[in-house]
């Protein structure tokens, strides 16, 4: 009999918590054959990243994952998994706490967290946490960047996938043309942006307009529109489908796609600028050099993280490169003006890219997330 997993999450920042949530459940399916559930409160915002998805229906099969919806009230009766995540701290139903309290044998419970490349992750990374009244053991588990840490979520054949998409041409130019985008032109560069609302973005589009490099800008629908609308001068918010022109800029608004879709927008452009951390994994994994537009926290504990990052991205880069990339990263982050920085860029961009190429296969050397937690899980169920 299959191992069966729960895994519940509520969905917080539109799609990033249930990005995480979907893509560890299918792999988990898929590559280990385990029975997956997966809870989620809010099935409209998931059907967004999945379009198969029927937010109506509170039980459905989809990519080998049974999704259930997790009401706010009267949580079903049912039988607790093997193995139980809580995604980034949401607390469990009294109700499934109780079953799995009811079970001869414990399930392992997980508690799944944000990912950090800040040093302490790995002091924590574990950790064991008996619950105070009743007799269950929460332990947690915490991606991250360092051999000690959970890892990063990759599936098996990405790499692969990345690599062979990347190699052909003709491949890529009829996605392109799929999306109603034009061939490259000599000297162009081709950037997706997703991101949130930021000052540093209107900023930057109004001097990449007025600047001297060819730039075509992909920007999928999502909270930085009305920063292009406001950069632009549009009186309303531009659509999906829409392709705007000023000076040296061309923009294209594309249709916010499924997660294989992102990825192939991330594997075809140059740069990629991202957002939260779903997105920002995958900049990694498309092996392009990226901007990543952290979740802004109280008293700038946001950047703290952003930094932590920084010096582990950054620490084989020559000094002039990671003085280049830390500026454009710290830049938009603190929502300064980047154009300056953006214009020096050329300059370093040949290394960067070469980076960009090396670092995911040094975070992939002693296994991805999935891999990393099915072992400590094994061990737990011992």
């Amino acid at each position: 009999m299959a191992q069966r997993w729960d895994i519940f999450c509520t969905v917080i920042d539109n799609y990033g918590d249930i990005g995480v949530t979907w893509r560890l459940a299918r792999q988990l399916a898929h590559e280990y054959g385990f029975a997956v559930r997966l809870w989620v409160d809010d099935l409209a915002s998931f059907a967004r990243i999945a379009p198969g998805l029927q937010p109506a229906l509170t039980q459905q099969q989809l990519d080998g994952v049974d999704i259930r919806h997790w009401p706010a009230q009267d949580f079903p009766a049912t039988d607790a998994a093997d193995v139980v995540i809580e995604a980034f701290g949401c607390p469990l139903p009294e109700r499934y706490l109780a079953a799995m309290v009811g079970r001869a044998r414990k399930p392992v419970w997980i508690n799944l967290e944000y990912l950090s490349a800040e040093d302490w992750v790995a002091g924590c990374h574990g950790l064991a946490s008996p619950h105070p009244q009743l007799p269950l053991t929460k332990h947690f588990f915490f991606p991250g960047f360092g051999d000690d840490t959970g890892g990063l979520l990759c599936e098996r054949a990405l790499p692969a996938q990345r690599d062979a998409w990347q190699a052909d041409a003709a491949l890529q130019d009829a996605y392109w043309q799929q999306l109603g985008v034009p061939p490259r032109r000599a000297g162009e560069l081709r950037v997706s942006l997703f991101c949130y609302e930021s000052a540093a973005a209107r900023q930057w589009l109004a001097s990449c307009a007025a600047g001297s490099q060819p730039l075509r800008l992909l920007v999928p629908q999502g909270k930085v529109l009305p920063d292009v609308a406001a950069a632009l001068g549009l009186a309303q918010l531009p659509q999906a489908g829409d392709v705007l022109q000023r000076g040296a800029l061309t923009l294209h608004v594309l249709p916010l796609t499924d997660q294989h879709g992102y990825d192939r927008l991330l594997w075809s452009c140059d740069m990629n600028i991202v957002r939260g951390e779903d997105s920002f994994v995958r900049a990694q994994w498309a092996a392009r050099p990226f901007l990543w537009h952290i979740y802004r926290q109280d008293e700038d504990a946001h950047l703290v993280k952003l930094e932590a990052f920084l010096q582990r991205y950054s620490a084989a880069l020559s000094p002039a490169a990671r003085q280049q990339i830390h500026a454009l990263w710290q830049g938009w982050n603190r929502e300064q003006d980047i154009g300056q920085v953006w214009q020096a860029l050329p300059a370093v961009l040949a290394e960067w890219q070469r980076h960009a190429r090396s670092w995911p296969q040094m975070q992939l050397r002693h296994g991805d997330l999935a891999t990393r937690l099915v072992q400590f899980t094994e061990k737990q169920l011992q």
